[in-house]
């Protein structure tokens, strides 16, 4: 085929088309597509009218569901159209006998329906693009009716072996479909958490357990569909799971123990993000992270320690914030015999609740509000001490007790009171007596 004949072909396929729309049907199908897509418009900003929340971007706050309503409601204008052009095909034919505008407009309708989608629900370019560059064709060869023979045709192009026959349609089937499913995984996975992390009448564990469970059947359930579309008969999943709980109860017996261990954690609310937790090898920190493997801490010098679920199901340990973050301290210190104790108690009592870190004053009740006694009488002085409560624990950023001490320091000096150091004192008894000469005997 020459240049000329392209041309030639080019001059053809434009003088039927200028013939065909100075045809009356053509301007039929015209009104009717107009019509069609007009009403389909009309309707669709009517229903974004009446339900606010389908009209809302995906810009604008408020509750997940609103946001991903307003994303349904850039949907609804494609829908009208792909249905008002539906039924405007069948009226065209009955009308004019043609439907090939209409059809047309019936497939831009389709391609645009696929763009929005992708637009608004596709976060990653990556996957946007792999979804419009196959997604678009397809939606062409279905409407033009050539999808089936497309299909048959990749079916042919197959490969054996052994038992297992793989044909391109379903290699190409299981990539197409099983990435849109991790996809839609992904997507309900993330919505999901965002829905549940803003219920603010359920308690933060209860919230990280509804969390973890959701993601853990979403992603179960996308996994059996990826097994029905590659073709493998979930009866033969039951074979193959006695051989993998074998498998746990050996080689993954720790694995299998800390992910139980860690819904267990989550159940029965015994630690939490945000607790203070000790554990009995002297290991402690916030918790700052769970997961179904292991829990983090975070220790007041910036580690993280990696604490095996299963550590807090058979050890025991000591979670200081579980029911009430108040903390009760005791700093140690001494005075003199001869000191005015009650005056001093008086003092230092003062002295701690100035600290604005200190529960102290009358809207307290007196067992919260720091109590200075006598510890014991020693050698040297009288040893005494301070009991105070505060929030939170006392270490970090909250370097209380260390304050206290040089408060308590700078009060004592302050008002005369003298902090004691252990003396001791030799007396010689008979000053006359005295040693002779030491005499060295002849072991002979």
């Amino acid at each position: 085929m020459t240049l000329d004949d392209l041309y030639q072909m080019g001059d053809n396929y434009s003088e039927k088309l200028v013939e065909s729309l100075a045809h009356p049907e053509t301007f039929v199908q015209l009104g009717l597509v107009g019509a069609a897509t007009l009403l389909a418009l009309l309707l669709a900003r009517q229903i974004r009218k009446q339900v606010p929340a389908l009209g809302r971007t995906a810009g604008e706050g408020g509750p997940v569901w609103h946001r991903y309503a307003g994303r349904f409601g850039v949907l609804l204008f494609p829908l009208f159209a792909i249905l008002f052009l539906r039924i405007a095909v069948e009226a065209s034919r009955g009308l004019s006998g043609q439907d090939w505008l209409v059809f047309a407009g019936l497939v831009v309708a389709a391609l645009f329906l696929l763009n929005t989608i992708v637009d608004h629900f596709v976060y990653s370019p990556v996957a946007s693009r792999w979804i419009k560059w196959f997604g678009m064709p397809i939606v062409i060869f279905h409407y033009l009716g050539v999808l089936a023979d497309l299909v048959r045709v990749l079916e042919s192009i197959s490969l054996s072996i052994g038992n297992i026959e793989l044909s391109a349609y379903g290699v190409i089937r299981v990539i197409v479909f099983g990435t849109l499913l991790v996809w839609i995984a992904l997507v309900l996975a993330r919505t999901g958490r965002e829905i549940i992390a803003r219920q603010k009448n359920l308690d933060p564990r209860t919230r990280e357990v509804g969390m973890k469970l959701y993601q853990v059947g979403v992603f179960f359930v996308v996994f059996l569909v990826i097994l029905q579309i590659m073709g493998i008969n979930l009866t033969a999943l039951a074979v193959f799971g006695g051989a993998l709980g074998v498998g746990l109860g050996f080689g993954l017996q720790s694995i299998a123990a800390n992910f139980i261990s860690g819904i267990i954690i989550l159940l029965d609310r015994s630690v939490t993000v945000g607790d203070y937790v000790e554990m009995n090898d002297e290991k402690a920190g916030y918790v700052r992270e769970m997961n179904m493997r292991s829990t983090t801490l975070e220790t007041f010098d910036g580690k993280d320690i990696m604490v095996p679920n299963e550590k807090f199901i058979v050890e025991p340990f000591s979670n200081w914030t579980r029911k009430d973050k108040h903390q009760r301290y005791r700093v140690d210190f001494s005075v003199a015999y001869g000191t005015d104790v009650h005056g001093l108690v008086d003092i230092v009592k003062q002295t701690v609740a100035s600290h604005p870190q200190v529960l102290s004053g009358e809207q307290y009740p007196v067992e919260l509000r720091p109590d200075c006694e006598i510890d014991s009488f020693g050698d040297s002085a009288i040893n005494m001490f301070v009991e105070f409560w505060m929030d939170e624990i006392d270490d970090g950023r909250n370097r209380v007790g260390g304050d206290l001490l040089l408060m308590i320091y700078d009060a004592l000096r302050e008002h005369g009171f003298q902090i004691p150091f252990p003396q001791r004192e030799v007396r010689i008894v008979n000053e006359g007596f005295s040693f002779g000469p030491l005499s060295r005997q002849d072991p002979d």
